[in-house]
């Protein structure tokens, strides 16, 4: 595809794209665009609370390996109280304390010491792959997260670039609006010289003044304005907005386009990736629900010592007798548990899980649809600005020339100051077309390196 730039009338860039050290800049250094992006990655606190997102979900991963450990506990209990009981048995209530032999005709109400030790454990011997399940549920919770600082340093990448060639419109707009006032000042030093000799009335130095006065307010605003957006870029990078300065891309736009290659990159692109790892998300949580209502295998075993101040034929001792331990058990065995209800409750949360993935579905569909349209959009504003970009430089050419002529006509008396100053403005107005063209330009190929996740690539090419 033929772009401007490869048409030779490319010398007229000089007329427009100015070098601004002139203006504001001195002899310090400037940052390229791939600099501040770089910057710009370590310095948001959002992106450190995105990094510390990530490391909390590493965590988890990690709590959720030592979840696995077989449970072991010890106890050791030292009482006081009576031992009275019946036979029977009871379902579970409340808390009940617990009575061991003491069934006899009535009440004993005699305290008596007794000391018990436990030390039991329990280990999921077979759950049919819910711990599986569980770790990577837990991984898919790492790379949502990571996804998410990608995405958000993605963003504000995005955000430099956008602010950066902004900065650099206002940068060549001040040298259009310092041009433009020179032009004014010109025009009325020669109105002056005019006046003072008397070939030109007086009405045309105060109409030459108001001209001069009006362009130095357009250069005051847009001074004001590129204060704004310096604060602004130093918001994102750091760097501190006194010192902050960028590079020209005068050279590089007056030799080559070499943004328009960039085809479109659906997978690896971080506005769609972390869509793609939520919709994971939901994919594990469904794996986990599966798994954990299927039945579970247990290995369990204890040991237990115990001693009672009351010996087997009912004969109470005396406190100390009840301290120390007396009998000695262990216990191992093997139990499969299973809720008979979990068919249920699995049906349950799977159709949670299910209208949950339709929405995940459908929410990655609308993003990729968005980032379509955010391409093809980019694409229309490409080639509407390439074709004025076509245009603009002929534009440009003939604004100077008829400039220079009404300047030489005005100072032979065969035209009005009206007609100079028409002439200034239609050629003020080609510069900052041009610029803003250009401008439009740059900011199409970032939407549309951003929309197609090219957009690191792009910024390494701006140089």
């Amino acid at each position: 595809m033929v772009t401007f730039f490869e048409r030779k009338n490319c010398w007229l860039l000089g007329i427009v794209l100015f070098l601004p050290a002139g203006v504001l800049i001195a002899q310090q250094k400037t940052y390229k665009l791939s600099e501040l992006a770089e910057m710009a990655k370590h310095h948001l606190p959002a992106l450190l609370q995105k990094q510390a997102l990530v490391n909390s979900a590493t965590a988890s991963l990690t709590e959720a390996k030592h979840s696995f450990l077989p449970q072991v506990r010890i106890t050791d209990q030292v009482n006081v109280g009576t031992d009275n009981s019946l036979a029977g048995s009871y379902l579970p209530m409340v808390p009940t304390p617990s009575s061991s032999a003491g069934v006899r005709a009535g009440n004993n109400y005699r305290p008596v010491t007794g000391n018990i030790g436990v030390l039991y454990g329990e280990y999921e011997l077979l759950n049919f792959g819910l711990h599986k399940a569980i770790l990577k549920n837990a991984n898919a919770h790492i790379d949502l997260q990571q996804a998410d600082l990608e995405s958000e340093l993605y963003s504000i990448q995005e955000n430099t670039a956008r602010a950066y060639f902004n900065l650099l419109r206002a940068q060549y707009r001040l040298g259009a609006d310092k041009q433009n006032t020179d032009r004014y000042d010109s025009i009325f030093k020669v109105i002056q010289a005019l006046a003072a000799s008397g070939i030109k009335p007086g009405a045309d130095s105060s109409l030459a003044m108001a001209e001069l006065s009006r362009a130095k307010i357009t250069y005051n605003q847009t001074l004001g304005n590129y204060f704004q957006l310096k604060e602004q870029l130093s918001y994102l990078t750091g760097i501190p907005a006194a010192s902050l300065q960028i590079d020209s891309l005068a050279n590089d736009l007056a030799d080559k386009s070499p943004f328009t290659v960039f085809g479109r990159d659906t997978v690896d692109n971080p506005l769609l990736d972390y869509y793609v790892k939520r919709n994971n998300i939901i994919l594990t949580d469904q794996a986990v629900i599966r798994k954990s209502y299927l039945p579970k295998v247990i290995l369990a075993g204890g040991s237990w010592i115990r001693g009672s101040g009351i010996q087997y034929n009912d004969d109470y001792k005396s406190f100390a007798s009840g301290l120390g331990y007396q009998r000695f058990n262990y216990m191992g065995g093997l139990a499969v548990t299973y809720n008979l209800f979990n068919g249920l409750y699995k049906k349950d949360r799977l159709a949670v899980n299910r209208f949950q993935l339709q929405a995940s579905g459908y929410e990655l569909e609308q993003q990729k649809l968005a980032l379509n349209l955010d391409a093809a959009q980019a694409d229309n504003a490409l080639q509407t600005n390439e074709a004025n970009l076509l245009e603009l430089p002929v534009q440009l050419k003939a604004a100077a020339d008829t400039y220079r002529q009404k300047l030489a006509q005005y100072k032979a008396g065969i035209i009005s100051l009206i007609d100079l100053t028409n002439a200034s403005f239609v050629l003020y107005r080609s510069q900052t077309d041009f610029i803003e063209t250009k401008n439009d330009w740059f900011l199409a190929q970032l939407d549309k390196a951003a929309a197609t996740g090219n957009l690191i690539k792009f910024i390494q090419i701006v140089k």
